[in-house]
């Protein structure tokens, strides 16, 4: 904990699944300007994430000496204070806790997010001390987007109000008021000032600006005796104080401890749900990214089923039902799903339905989805969705080249860095596998005549497939466009050999696992371009430009080795198990790395794989969870 170098990397992140959340580092030294103790997103003011609490300074007081537990970054990459070199312990096994020492004073501090609520929790708890001991808590303000930095102005308003047992402030108008109050008396200093350049060398890595100024009013300062334990709040609505104490240790006793890969899973996992006026969302990732279709239905099976949640993914598909019937019927959109118009969404809707089938029943998938599965049929086979036309020859063809349509969708103005165009490897099985499957549901409840049209489009599906993308080298194209192929070897063929129903037969499927195996498996992922193949840039780093140039090609996605654990166990099977074992423990080893507990956004393609991104990431957990249940079920 006292070497920066270590700490400074790893990050914690606390949510309460209404897109508020708390993230730092395990020094409580911010990073990234999407840190902070209290970020909550202000619909009113827009649809982003806002820093209100960005951090929060302890100082000891002992015989008049003062002693600062915080740390910050400024200018030049200095740190001030150094509080950092006082923590002797730390864990987040349920919250994180550090223990500092101080001379003959031992302090320890705890941080929890509530559930349900926009507010931030610490408790400090004095363990020992040999004297008199006071502790001053002095916060810091930005009042600004996650987007954006606040620097020193003279709009900022000073005004704050007493409220019980500390303050409420807002800096501009248009913001709520911040409530910081504490479980006992003390007295508040006013004391206004901002300080100025702090750092965050993640921005600078990134290539974007990386410094701002913070605002302080002033501080809090209270005794504290041996034995106590005071409670910090800072939310967006007043509390009663006196119950601060008994909140705190009722939220602590509601979570799932992170004592093993699977809990860690799967308090990751439920971070990611968003419940917000009645509609229940599933965020892309943290802390940057909103509710993106193609994540939510690649990733609810995942965070939802593999954790025996049915309730959560029926609650989520009530949503996404909405949404994608409001895009059929070309009605005013209001949800906040974003890029629901991209060709293969509503074919990874039906794929998520599919997992339901699997994994609760076939008759409950069909009573409760059956219509939706029709209309979605229906309307991708009439040709009526904007970029998705099925051809004569069964398989779907869409426009990549001016706009990028499928996940690989990194542009540089504008442009697709892969204009992935014409027949898409992916699109076309998850086309054939939502027919079949549609098909066998139709048939098995009732609509015969429905199955044999949507098997008759299948049947003709599967062999242009074979035709289009199967290659001499065993491997299948990526797309094709007119009659051009592209050669290059990426991970999307592996859909094909992973989907329940699939044109390839086994011997096919042993050679699309094989050469993924061979060329694009790395330990923390499944690459998204081969070493071999032509444009190789495996590293996620730099500017925005270089970053979007490398986004796929050759970079490392943990989501795809979920699909890649499926088909090579559908290959091997029992044969197969140990292998795909000894891999999961390469991403156990991720949960004391990057963001504690959770998988981020991706991993440079080649060694040490470091990984990039956003710091958690829902269909990394999602597919690293139900590979975990595939795996139970094989043994």
């Amino acid at each position: 904990m006292t070497n920066l170098e270590e700490t400074l990397p790893r990050e914690i992140l606390r949510t309460n699944r209404s897109g508020a959340y708390h993230c730092t580092t395990i020094v409580d030294c911010n990073t990234r300007k999407y840190h902070g103790l209290l970020v909550v997103p202000l619909p009113e003011l827009d649809n982003e994430n806002h820093v209100l609490l960005s951090a929060l300074d302890e100082t000891v007081i002992q015989h008049g000496a003062e002693f600062n537990l915080g740390v910050h970054q400024f200018r030049g990459y200095n740190f001030s204070p150094k509080g950092h070199k006082y923590i002797r312990e730390f864990y987040c096994d349920k919250v994180p806790t550090a223990v500092y020492r101080v001379g003959g004073v031992v302090l320890k501090k705890e941080k929890l997010f509530e559930h349900n609520e926009n507010r931030i929790l610490i408790r400090y708890t004095l363990l020992d001390a040999h004297s008199d001991t006071v502790l001053r808590l002095q916060p810091y303000l930005a009042f600004r987007s996650a987007n954006r930095f606040t620097h020193e102005n003279t709009h900022a308003s000073r005004e704050y109000h007493i409220v019980e047992n500390g303050i409420k402030t807002r800096m501009y108008h248009g913001y709520p008021e911040l409530f910081m109050q504490l479980s006992k008396e003390n007295e508040f200093v006013f004391r206004p000032d901002w300080y100025r350049g702090f750092e965050y060398f993640k921005e600078l890595e990134r290539g974007y600006d990386f410094n701002e100024d913070l605002y302080v009013p002033g501080y809090f300062e209270f005794p504290i005796k041996k034995g106590e334990t005071v409670v910090f709040s800072a939310g967006v609505s007043e509390v009663k104080t006196k119950g601060l104490k008994r909140t705190f240790t009722i939220e602590v006793n509601d979570r799932t401890p992170r004592d093993n890969f699977y809990n860690c899973l799967k308090n990751a996992a439920h971070q990611f749900h968003n419940k917000i006026d009645g509609h229940h969302y599933i965020l892309a990732g943290y802390p940057w990214f909103k509710c993106r279709a193609r994540d939510m239905f690649i990733a609810l099976p995942g965070l939802t089923l593999a954790l025996q949640e049915t309730s959560e993914f029926e609650s989520a598909m009530t949503t996404a039902q909405e949404a994608i019937r409001s895009f059929m019927r070309g009605e005013p959109f209001k949800l906040q799903i974003h890029e629901i118009e991209h060709p293969d969404v509503l074919l990874w809707a039906v794929w998520a339905i599919q997992q339901y089938a699997k994994y609760v029943s076939r008759e409950e998938a069909w009573k409760k989805y059956g219509a939706l599965l029709i209309e979605i049929m229906d309307f991708l086979r009439y040709n009526r969705h904007y970029n998705f036309f099925v051809h004569s020859n069964g398989l779907v063809h869409i426009n990549g080249k001016e706009k990028a349509e499928t996940w690989m969708n990194s542009s540089v103005k504008g442009v697709p860095v892969i204009p992935r165009t014409g027949y898409v490897v992916e699109i076309n099985a998850l086309w054939y596998n939502a027919l079949m499957f549609t098909a066998d549901l139709s048939k098995e409840f009732g609509k015969a005549d429905y199955s044999r049209k949507l098997e008759s489009i299948a049947s003709n599906a599967g062999k242009s497939f074979l035709k289009t993308f199967l290659n001499e080298h065993g491997y299948l194209f990526d797309f094709v466009d007119g009659n051009v192929p592209d050669w290059s070897v990426r991970p999307n063929q592996i859909f094909a050999a992973a989907f329940d129903y699939s044109p390839l037969d086994a011997k096919q499927k042993k050679s699309v696992v094989d050469i993924v195996t061979k060329e694009l498996l790395t330990p923390k992922g499944i690459r998204s371009l081969s070493p071999k193949s032509f444009g190789y840039n495996p590293n996620y780093s730099g500017p925005q430009r270089e970053r979007d140039y490398a986004y796929h090609q050759g970079t490392a996605w943990p989501w795809l080795a979920g699909f890649y654990f499926e088909a090579y166990l559908k290959v091997f099977r029992m044969s197969g198990l140990s292998f795909v074992e000894r891999h999961m423990v390469d991403y156990e080893d991720e949960m004391s790395l990057h963001c504690i507990g959770s998988l981020p956004e991706l991993f440079d393609g080649d060694p040490p794989f470091k990984g990039r991104g956003a710091v958690s990431f829902a269909m990394n957990v999602a597919e690293i969870l139900r590979t975990m249940k595939i795996v139970n079920e094989f043994e």
